[in-house]
């Protein structure tokens, strides 16, 4: 249990908060500056020093009502034996339920199921509902909170904003080394070849992604390098004004950290925006473009719900 006994604002980040701030302003060419997110630390089980990054945009903004976040929080803390039932599109929830009480049915009686809720909404035949299993096991978030402040602290060294370090910790893999279907790797999920490019070893011999800082620092390059810049000349390429801090803005650019530059533009350039913000990403939400397809569009969705969860912990006495 969280026990919360001081909330402080780490003034040693302020002057960087503030460069980035100023930075920003000057590549924006209109609006105004949002609320500039800073590193807070927060004592927890009397013990425990967490250092994080609150997320008060996410409430301001109301980025919090969104369906699609909702359906992703009551997912990632579903038990695997529980199951819901919901809209592909909006990811509305019909039905929470166990999934043996599900799998009883037969394939006929779950297809008639289907029918009767596209009936019910007036849906077309083919709209998909979707029956999605509890994923509490997996989102293991106990076992991520000692690695935030190690990930903030890295980014904050490397002079990157830590948010997208807690973002990344909260849903990749969180708390535990594996290796995906892809070959990404470590706390950060790198692929290899991306890791090298980011200044590690990794080898038949020697694998450097499984080193928590060595990770850290190479997820920081990342984002610094190729994720953030990438995100500008795709914006800039469609006139889309935008602020380093907003909260969009650095969801943006999760999505090319998990899909890549190439597939996030081709993604753009279907949807053909002509202003970003919360409309743009939720765009990104139900377009498919070459790669960029089911996995690419739950990303920040699942980022988003990652947050809500993190808000919950650190707040719930």
């Amino acid at each position: 249990m969280l026990k919360t006994i001081i909330t402080t604002i780490t003034c040693a980040w302020i002057g960087v908060s503030c460069a980035h701030e100023i930075d920003s302003l000057e590549n924006t060419n209109k609006g105004i500056a949002p609320t500039v997110n800073l590193v807070e630390s927060r004592f927890l089980n009397d013990t425990v020093n967490l250092h994080y990054v609150s997320n008060i945009q996410l409430f301001e903004q109301e980025w919090d009502h969104l369906a699609h976040p909702v359906f992703w929080k009551t997912i990632m803390t579903l038990s695997p034996d529980s199951c819901v039932i919901n809209i592909g599109a909006t990811r509305e929830i019909v039905e929470v339920t166990s999934l043996d009480q599900w799998d009883l049915r037969t394939d006929e009686e779950k297809d008639a199921y289907r029918d009767s809720i596209r009936v019910s909404r007036g849906l077309d035949s083919e709209a998909k509902v979707y029956m999605t299993t509890g994923k509490k096991d997996f989102y293991a978030f106990d076992h991520v909170l000692p690695t935030i402040s190690r990930g903030v602290e890295v980014f904050k060294e490397q002079n990157v904003d830590p948010w997208y370090a807690q973002a990344i910790l909260m849903i990749e893999s969180p708390g535990r080394l594996a290796k995906s279907n892809a070959g990404a790797y470590g706390s950060f999920q790198l692929m290899a070849g991306v890791a090298r490019a980011q200044g590690l070893t990794v080898n038949r011999y020697v694998d450097e992604r499984k080193d928590f800082e060595k990770s850290a620092i190479g997820a920081s390059r990342l984002i610094s390098r190729v994720c953030i810049p990438e995100a500008k000349v795709i914006l800039d390429r469609h006139g889309i004004a935008y602020h380093e801090n907003d909260l969009w803005f650095r969801l943006f650019v999760m999505h090319i950290y998990h899909a890549g530059a190439a597939n996030v533009s081709g993604v753009v350039n279907k949807i053909n925006p002509i202003t970003g913000g919360m409309d743009l990403i939720q765009a990104m939400w139900v377009t498919e473009n070459g790669r960029f397809r089911n996995a690419s569009q739950n990303y920040t969705q699942i980022a988003l719900a990652a947050m809500l969860i993190f808000e919950e912990m650190i707040w719930d006495c």
